[in-house]
């Protein structure tokens, strides 16, 4: 992980799409609005890349794990609203899963001698 000018890391690839269906369901989301609770949920240590964001919102719909849908958005702008699927919900729940087994690796080879 890299950190940005300011301050923020980058995300891990494969994070991303873990973190985008863990937002959504909490309910529908724009992209902004799924960026900014992404570094809102991290106290802004997270920086969300919309070069990123965006692909990965194709490939999350392309896969069925969210379904999308152009609304007017809070701003009066049109705007493509993603809504988690259910099989985003298992796709999440399997994600959640290895990454709890994988920060608890990292962690035991962490730990001080």
């Amino acid at each position: 992980m890299d950190k940005k000018a300011d301050g923020k890391l980058d995300l891990l690839q494969g994070t991303l799409d873990m973190m985008v269906l863990r937002t959504l369901v909490a309910g529908p989301a724009n992209g902004y609005e799924i960026a900014r609770a992404i570094e809102r949920e991290s106290e802004d240590v997270l920086a969300v890349d919309h070069g990123s964001l965006y692909p990965a919102l194709r490939r999350l719909e392309r896969d069925g794990y969210v379904a999308a849908k152009w609304q007017v958005s809070s701003t009066n702008r049109q705007a493509r609203y993603y809504k988690l699927t259910p099989s985003g919900r298992q796709r999440l729940a399997t994600e959640r899963s290895k990454w709890e087994q994988l920060a608890a690796a990292v962690n035991r080879v962490m730990r001080p001698a």
